[in-house]
């Protein structure tokens, strides 16, 4: 167990965390699934190899969860934390005055504390670990804000700047940091039905022309990431053009932003 590399992931239960937990136990690797969905993570780990995969019950927004979490993941992965895999999140879309304070509350205590009560709590055991690396789930709305998903993008953005302040910060002590930056994953969440409409997102964005990637595309990227030198990884070709208009040509963006916008009225 003690050469087993480990990776612990929040959200684990379905969607871009299921996926990368198959994709990291297929190169032989312990998996942590972390979720406040049980059942969800103990249908994940049926997926992998007996024996190489633990379950914990983890609302990223409490702190004291994550020590326990870690705390009994550290001894039974060995005494090792190769990867951490902040990628728990969720979104709530429409127009930012229609969206109830409670969600917008709830986005960023999941999205954006949450991320920083996993930094906090990995750090003892990541500097443990040589090679060792943060990985978050950003999102190509750290890009460019788009409207009907302000604080979702708020949220995000504040991933993309703690990503790269604590991958400065703790390149002394030998700990990488990463984020994902996917565009539009196929993964149950665009089943949702966004705010203000009778449509869901998937379907808002198939006729608005936006493509949506196979989940599988964000677990490849997720294995690139941690072996690679770039500090965000674009997944999808419009998290590639996102990147590339905000860049050379943002009047382009905000175009491209409205035209969504104006799908989903």
């Amino acid at each position: 167990m003690a050469d087993q590399k480990s990776i612990f992931i929040t959200g684990g239960a379905s969607g871009i965390g299921r996926a990368v937990a198959i994709h990291f136990a297929r190169k032989g690797w312990f998996v942590g699934l972390a979720d406040i969905n049980d059942s969800g993570t103990a249908e994940t780990a049926a997926m992998l190899p007996a024996g190489q995969s633990a379950t914990y019950h983890l609302d990223v927004r409490d702190a004291d969860q994550w020590a326990a979490a870690l705390t009994e993941f550290w001894k039974a992965a060995g005494e090792r934390l190769d990867v951490l895999f902040n990628n728990a999140g969720l979104g709530k879309g429409g127009p930012f005055a229609d969206v109830a304070p409670v969600d917008h509350d709830l986005m960023l205590d999941v999205n954006l504390k949450g991320v920083i009560r996993g930094a906090e709590a990995a750090f003892p055991y990541l500097s443990k670990t040589p090679g060792s690396c943060l990985l978050n789930t950003c999102s190509a709305a750290g890009i460019y804000g788009s409207g009907g998903l302000a604080v979702y993008a708020a949220t995000k953005f504040g991933v993309r700047g703690l990503t790269e302040a604590l991958d400065i910060e703790w390149a002394p002590h030998g700990v990488k940091v990463r984020s994902l930056m996917p565009s539009f994953i196929d993964t149950p969440i665009l089943d949702g039905i966004s705010s203000g409409s009778n449509r869901s997102s998937r379907e808002t964005l198939k006729e608005a022309g936006f493509e949506i990637s196979p989940v599988e595309m964000v677990a490849e990227a997720a294995w690139a990431a941690i072996e690679g030198k770039k500090v965000h990884t674009l997944v999808g070709k419009t998290a590639g053009q996102l990147a590339f208009l905000a860049r050379f040509v943002p009047g382009m963006i905000r175009k491209r932003a409205k035209r969504l916008q104006d799908a989903r009225v």
